[in-house]
């Protein structure tokens, strides 16, 4: 062993004084380098492990709203629908209120009307009959002038006439 230390030149005292300088620079390194290190690498791992908690949760709390959404878009379309048909049922009965009221409204115009030609009627029946009246009686005077006319008849039917 002696001639390979001669041949490669290795001496104990270097040897031992690298060993001491590496032991040196690996406490150092591990104080300073290394543990620091550690830490910073499991802080990170437990702030990647808390965002994969809080995404895991984002993602339930995103499905959990997108389903209440969809259960609200779905109520009110059916809150819209009941809405839409009860107007349409409104529509449909005050249409048919207004239709009615029309028809009673019509059914009394006729009425009035029916009422005002039957009183115009009777009015130009008895003014017709005054009429006829009056060109029977000058009719009647006329035959009264003549002489030959036989005056008991006349009279008679001139009461007739008076009578109704």
């Amino acid at each position: 062993m002696d001639s390979f230390i001669e041949t490669f030149h290795i001496d104990w005292k270097i040897i031992i004084a690298q060993a001491i300088n590496f032991g040196v620079v690996l406490v150092i390194f591990y104080l300073f380098a290394l543990k620091p290190l550690k830490k910073v690498m499991s802080e990170r791992s437990a702030r990647i492990e808390k965002g994969l908690v809080d995404a895991k949760h984002s993602s339930e709390m995103l499905a959990l709203t997108q389903k209440e959404a969809d259960e609200i878009v779905s109520k009110a379309r059916l809150d819209a629908h009941d809405i839409w048909k009860e107007a349409k049922d409104q529509a449909e009965t005050k249409r048919n209120e207004m239709i009615d009221e029309a028809r009673v409204e019509v059914q009394a115009m006729i009425t009035s009307t029916k009422r005002v030609l039957e009183d115009e009627k009777v009015k130009i029946i008895d003014e017709a009959k005054k009429e006829i009246v009056s060109l029977v009686v000058r009719a009647t005077e006329k035959l009264l002038e003549d002489d030959e006319v036989d005056h008991t008849f006349v009279k008679k039917q001139l009461k007739h006439i008076d009578q109704a």
